[in-house]
């Protein structure tokens, strides 16, 4: 069992210190949401109760009863009050629902300078997709690893636009010199994305473990190396965070894929970016830039597998 609030705090304290926070400005979080995140976690809560927070924001509302009623779910019958989507969700999943809606929500919808709105969004949700299948592989919280693989770059939309110049000069360098962004970040700022956007996170009370997905999403392979995460939703969202994406954050990120899958033979990259794409392609947002994962991936050589187990 991990115990999450102990690894984000090795990193960024007890507690963490708010002035490392980028001087940014911040998504608002509807009140709704921060109310049901703090009566959740409390024991003596009923559902109905969270139901009636949940019903006090319409829109919040409306999302909850689209996303209990998806497909995906695989329900015989459809849902149509907050207490019963809470119900068939169960409390823990509805909260990690609703708090990363309200992220997504919250984040600019127009006037970005470097990010294209509609790139930014498919390659969120290609992580997201691919970290749920990894995670089922690794038998982790599937749940936990797609709302983190929504999550992780949620900063990166008002970064970009607030040190445009900066995040520009990355790009430009990307094309000679090949670095994560993190490592960019932490030479330029003292900080990296991931780092903020967990102090954000444990400011507005997010769960630990959600808090420890979006702290070590740009670890890669290297996670694999941590006996307590590697068989955790967090490994599962390292490894898809080294997909291809607008920033290029991970250099060699496919490259690192590929090596995975030569020692692991569950992994097969190319299945797994069709897998990925079939799942993706009916929600994927009109954008002649973006580049699919899967597209990436038929680019690389066949891998020579060799009898090992990640």
């Amino acid at each position: 069992m991990v115990d999450w609030a102990e690894k984000w705090r090795t990193i960024l304290g007890d507690p963490p210190d708010p002035t490392l926070i980028p001087n940014i400005k911040l998504p608002v979080l509807p009140n709704a949401v921060t109310e049901f995140s703090v009566k959740a976690d409390d024991p003596d809560c009923n559902i109905a109760t969270l139901a009636a927070i949940v019903e006090s924001d319409t829109g919040l509302t409306c999302e909850l009863l689209r996303n209990v009623n998806a497909s995906a779910n695989a329900l015989s019958h459809r849902i149509a009050s907050a207490r019963h989507a809470i119900a068939t969700l169960g409390i823990r999943r509805t909260k990690l629902h609703l708090l990363t809606a309200a992220v997504q929500n919250s984040l600019p919808a127009r006037g970005l300078k470097l990010l294209n709105l509609a790139t930014y969004w498919n390659a969120n949700l290609e992580r997201a997709i691919l970290a749920r299948k990894l995670a089922k592989l690794l038998k982790a919280d599937e749940d936990l690893a797609f709302s983190a693989g929504l999550l992780v770059d949620f900063l990166l939309p008002t970064l970009t636009n607030e040190r445009d110049k900066e995040y520009l000069n990355f790009l430009k360098q990307q094309d000679t010199e090949p670095k994560n962004l993190t490592e960019f970040e932490h030479q330029l700022f003292g900080w990296d994305h991931a780092d903020a956007a967990a102090r954000v996170m444990f400011s507005w009370g997010f769960p630990d473990d959600l808090i420890c997905c979006v702290l070590f999403h740009h670890r890669g392979l290297q996670i694999l190396a941590d006996r307590e995460l590697r068989h955790s939703a967090a490994a599962a969202v390292a490894l898809a965070s080294l997909m291809p994406d607008p920033l290029r954050q991970a250099a060699n990120g496919m490259l690192h894929l590929q090596k995975l899958g030569e020692i692991w033979n569950a992994f097969d990259v190319q299945k797994f970016a069709d897998a990925v794409y079939a799942e993706y392609a009916p929600h994927a947002r009109e954008s002649a830039s973006y580049i699919p994962f899967y597209e990436h991936a038929r680019k690389l050589p066949e891998p020579e597998l060799v009898d090992a187990a990640c």
